[in-house]
Order: structure tokens, then C-alpha cells, then sequence
């Protein structure tokens, strides 16, 4: 008979205030069961719907062994393919039929990958602040924590925050996140100078343009951030006007990464073919769960991109777990951005305190030691979910602010 998939369920919960949304797949074998992230915080509804009601009847009696099969089975059951709603929906199936691999092999999942090409994971965070004073002593308690790699930002992405229209934007301009491109170019290459002057050359730096910028700013800026020697420049140019990425590239020595909003196999695979970008930055949950990441990963390694995978707050430990077992067994791994756990008593600007609900409700993270992420060796992913401890951190539908994000004129820009 073998093993089946007898139920498909949403778990959300938001212990840290983000919506995370959790499958759990449920087997006819006693006590098996896998879980997957299928977190798209800003349409968690969305997204439910579609496992619960497209799915769950889809796959329900099917083997849970085949999980190529499925993947394929789920993606062109539409006919559409690859929206992020879609993709997400399809991701937490995916991640937790992997997860039942896992632990019907008892290995873990860097295992069936073919093994760990290292012991562990560096990773990156993001020292963020209202000047560079703030950045620079945020950095130095990364670094005494054992970190190498930080991301730098000044008062956010693009230099602002959601409030009333600015006094020199149009009469009855709507409220939002605006944007001075001018003064954010001309403030962030102060604050790479000043960081420099201030902590040397021996730490790698990182920024996110976020697409805050039109393509023709992005070459320019790029060329003037060249002398600070960055460890790359994320997401300089918008998803929509891709093709300029190849005009970047022939103008700036800085290494790109690129794709935190890539849905569609067609938005990388000339990136990474022409050589075009250093790191490819997908959200593995927006690109269909592991499944997915895993083919991008051997294809980038054949010409030379290396992985930084997507790895913020609003992803469940879940698939920050997938993210590690991933970089383990990733002959072209890179450095990996990390929201996960934290020493308890270590506190920066991101960070208001030790993550005890997160822990509560997700036992088994990855863990972190001296700039290293560690897989811990369960079976599968790793990681498991207190459904009633979940219960006490609900999700929340609300209108999303941080993407309003508009230029002087208060006409709308990409977030």
C-alpha cells in the first residue's frame, strides 16, 4: 500500500508579529508527518485558500515518496504558473514532503543532498541606525559575536520611513514611504566612507538598493560605492527592467546580487548564464520550496554564481532550516543572510530581545555560534511546531504600508 498522504493542514501563526503560514502534511503511518513554510506574510489568506481548497484535494491518497512527481503535479495542475501565491502554496507542500523524506531515511536533509560540503553556515545580519555612530557600534557587537559579514543600511531601505507626504510633495498627495534618490545616493555613499575610515577594511559589507532606484541611478551608484571594496549590491536594479543588469555589469567591479523577488525560472536563468550576477538572492519559498531551490543551486554552480538565499523574519524557521541544509551541501554557496536564533542574551538594533515565542512555538532551530549556523542533525528538517503554542500568537489581515512607497512627486515606485 505504502506510505499516503492523508491530510494536508494550515497552521498560521505570528509569534514574532509577521504571519507565518505552516503545512503540516499527515501520513497514514503513525506518528509521520512533515512540515513546510508557505509564508507569504502580505496574502496569507491567499495562500491558505489555495492549499485548502486546490491542493489538499489534489494530493490527498497520493504517495508521499514521489515528490518530483508532485512538485510538477502541483505546479501545472493551474495551468498559470509561477505567481508568488501559487509558489508559496506549492513551497510548503514541497518542504514538508521533504521533510517526511528525511525522516523516513532518518538522515537529515543535507544528507540526501549528498552531504555537507562544510560544518557549517556563515552567515550575514544587518546593522542598521539613525547615523553612522549607531551603525558602527552595532557592528562592532556583531563582530564581537563572531560575525564577518553585515549588511549596512541608514533609516531603512532607500533612506525613509512610512509617514505624511513631505511638504514639498503635490497638494493631497497621499501618505506613504517617499523617496529622495539624490539624497539617498549621496548619504549611503557617506556613511560607506565613514564606515570604512571608522572599522577598516576587515569586515565585508553589504547593501540593498531594494529597487529603490531607476537603473541609470543604480550604474551611477554603484560606480561611486567601487572604492569601499562592498561584498555585493543587492537588488540594484528592479525585477521589471531586468535587462539593465547587463549595462551594471559592464560598468561597476562590484560583485551583484540579485532576485529576492524573482518568481519565474526565465527572471534568472539569463542572469546566470550570461554570468551577469556574483549571488543569487531568491526566496526559495517564492520560487516553490526546495524542490525548486535545489535545481537553481546545481544550475547556478555551473557557471560560477554562488547562493545567498533570501533569509529574513517573514520566512517561518522552517525554511530558514531549508536554507541551511541547502548552504551545507551547495559546492557554490556564498554567505547566507540569518534572522534565526540568537545567543539569549544578545540584543542589537534589529533584534528587541531573545526570540522565546519564536523558540516556543518552533523547538529544533538551527543553531548560531560564532558566526556560524549549524544544522542539528534531526532527521528531516529539523524543526517542529507546538500547534497550541502557536494558538497564541494569531495572524493578523492588515493593510500593508512599508510597500507604498512613492518619489517626490508622490507618484508610486517598487518597494
Amino acid at each position: 500500500m505504502g506510505i499516503k498522504i492523508t491530510n494536508i493542514k494550515v497552521i498560521l501563526t505570528a509569534p514574532e508579529g509577521i504571519n507565518l503560514i505552516v503545512v503540516k502534511v499527515e501520513t497514514n503511518q503513525d506518528g509521520l508527518y512533515g512540515l513546510g513554510c508557505a509564508t507569504f506574510a502580505y496574502r496569507h489568506l491567499a495562500v491558505t485558500c489555495v492549499i485548502e481548497e486546490y491542493l489538499k484535494p489534489l494530493l490527498v491518497g497520493r504517495s508521499v515518496e514521489n515528490i518530483e512527481e508532485l512538485w510538477h503535479l502541483m505546479h501545472q495542475n493551474a495551468y498559470w504558473r509561477n505567481g508568488p501565491i501559487e509558489n508559496n502554496a506549492i513551497s510548503g507542500v514541497d518542504m514538508a514532503l521533504w521533510d517526511i523524506k528525511g525522516k523516513m531515511a532518518n538522515m537529515p536533509l543535507y544528507q540526501l543532498f549528498g552531504g555537507k560540503c562544510r560544518e557549517g553556515v556563515p552567515i550575514y545580519r544587518h546593522a542598521d541606525g539613525k547615523d553612522v555612530n549607531e551603525i558602527c557600534e552595532n557592528i562592532q557587537r556583531y563582530k564581537e559575536q563572531g560575525i564577518t559579514h553585515i549588511r549596512c543600511q541608514c533609516g531603512g531601505y532607500g533612506g525613509g520611513g512610512y509617514d505624511k507626504a513631505p511638504i514639498n510633495a503635490p497638494v493631497g498627495a497621499a501618505d506613504g514611504v517617499y523617496l529622495n534618490s539624490n539624497k539617498y545616493m549621496r548619504d549611503t555613499v557617506k556613511l560607506f566612507e565613514d564606515i570604512r575610515t571608522k572599522i577598516g577594511f576587515d569586515m565585508e559589507l553589504c547593501h540593498d538598493v531594494h529597487e529603490r532606484l531607476s537603473p541609470i541611478e543604480a550604474i551611477s551608484f554603484a560606480k561611486e560605492l567601487e572604492p569601499f571594496k562592498l561584498f555585493f549590491l543587492e537588488d540594484a536594479i528592479p525585477l521589471e527592467q531586468g535587462d539593465w543588469i547587463r549595462q551594471l555589469r559592464a560598468q561597476t567591479s562590484i560583485p551583484l546580487a540579485q532576485g529576492e523577488l524573482f518568481n519565474n525560472p526565465y527572471e534568472w536563468r539569463g542572469l546566470i548564464s550570461e554570468r551577469l550576477i556574483d549571488y543569487i538572492r531568491v526566496h526559495i519559498s517564492q520560487i516553490g520550496g526546495i524542490t525548486a531551490a535545489r535545481k537553481l543551486q546545481i544550475f547556478a554552480e555551473q557557471f560560477g554564481v554562488r547562493t545567498a538565499w533570501h533569509g529574513p523574519g517573514d520566512m517561518s524557521p522552517l525554511a530558514h532550516a531549508a536554507n541551511i541544509h541547502l548552504d551545507l551541501a551547495a559546492y557554490n554557496f556564498g554567505v547566507q543572510e540569518w534572522s534565526g536564533t540568537e545567543p539569549p542574551n544578545f540584543v542589537i538594533q534589529e533584534l528587541k530581545g531573545p526570540k522565546e515565542a519564536l523558540l516556543e512555538v518552533f523547538p529544533g532551530l538551527p543553531e548560531y555560534r560564532q558566526g556560524y549556523v549549524y544544522a542539528n542533525d534531526k532527521a528531516g528538517l529539523g524543526v517542529d511546531i507546538n500547534e497550541e503554542a502557536a494558538k497564541k500568537y494569531p495572524c493578523e489581515n492588515t493593510v500593508t504600508l512599508w510597500t507604498q512607497t512613492r518619489l517626490v512627486d508622490g507618484n508610486l515606485q517598487t518597494p
